[in-house]
């Protein structure tokens, strides 16, 4: 018997939980098929143990197993899909405790400063933004890097989102937790703008904010490819931007820089972003090298 079979009929129940758990949390595609093979190595290695008897050492153990083949970042990224597991089976009654919350994830990955533009950067890369959909193309960079939204959450944003006389946007985030984005003016404008040029859908039953061409909801890759050609772009002509792997992803960290270099008070930036913990957010209280400059000249050395 295949692996693939045996897993799914020893543990049947516990990969049907975490597959409508991923969906119903609102998971990309490709981070629900990651998480998954993760999850089945990870039955593998319990050799039939029931999920519910495993513990620390177990998660531990097939972490260490793999020790010599993956990096700091594939090792963080292994124990959050046992943590979301875990999560879909305790949220489904399947389990009463989460044995991968109690290993630690590595320090490595933390202490990496993240990727972003500086606000001027920022706002060049606007200007390469062209084309027969430049306003609905422009209004989705701008939700990255100006409101900080996550590529599936522009993704997943309806007509009816848009509240257009409060100036504010829902958004449907992580762990299906919504939350209420105050807009900036000029966002209004391009969203309204967007609103009254949308394409007429294929379907009549479509909420999609952002169409494409084709008339369906505009897909979370057609919103890579439409940043990454405005980045290829970019780098053309500024060159020292060319070992900088700039994503949608980056232009949240530029959003959240930008807001704690104006003095934004953290715990606001947390908010807006939409993470569950502020030492997510402590990640982008990086410091450059012009700031401990700036600090240092306010320091006086006595002549003795």
């Amino acid at each position: 018997m295949a692996r693939n079979d045996i897993l799914e009929e020893t543990y049947t129940n516990p990969l049907k939980a975490f597959s409508i758990w991923m969906k119903q949390s609102g998971y990309t595609e490709a981070t629900k098929k990651e998480y998954m093979r993760e999850v089945h190595d990870y039955l593998l290695s319990l050799d039939e143990m029931p999920v519910q008897q495993a513990g620390k050492m177990n998660v531990v153990g097939f972490l260490v197993s793999k020790q010599g083949t993956a990096g700091e970042k594939t090792r963080n990224r292994t124990l959050s899909a046992i943590r979301s597991f875990y999560a879909a089976l305790i949220d489904f009654e399947l389990a009463t405790r989460n044995p991968a919350l109690e290993v630690k994830k590595s320090k490595t990955e933390k202490n990496k400063n993240p990727v972003y533009l500086e606000e001027q950067e920022l706002e060049t890369a606007l200007t390469y933004i062209e084309g027969r959909y430049r306003d609905r193309n422009l209004t989705i960079f701008l939700l990255m890097g100006y409101c900080g939204l996550r590529v599936g959450e522009v993704h997943r944003i309806n007509i009816a989102h848009y509240k257009k006389a409060k100036g504010t946007l829902e958004v449907l985030g992580k762990g299906r937790k919504w939350n209420e984005i105050p807009l900036p003016e000029l966002l209004i404008q391009y969203l309204s703008k967007v609103e009254l040029e949308r394409i007429h859908p294929y379907s009549k039953k479509e909420e999609a904010f952002f169409i494409s061409q084709k008339g369906r909801r505009l897909s979370i890759r057609q919103i890579q490819k439409i940043t990454a050609q405005v980045f290829d772009e970019l780098k053309k002509d500024h060159p020292h931007l060319n070992d900088m792997k700039l994503s949608c992803h980056k232009l949240r960290h530029s959003f959240a820089t930008m807001l704690l270099n104006n003095n934004v008070d953290i715990r606001v930036v947390k908010e807006l972003l939409g993470h569950a913990s502020i030492e997510t957010t402590m990640i982008y209280t990086h410091i450059n090298d012009e700031q401990k400059r700036g600090a240092m000249t306010t320091i006086k050395v006595p002549q003795i």
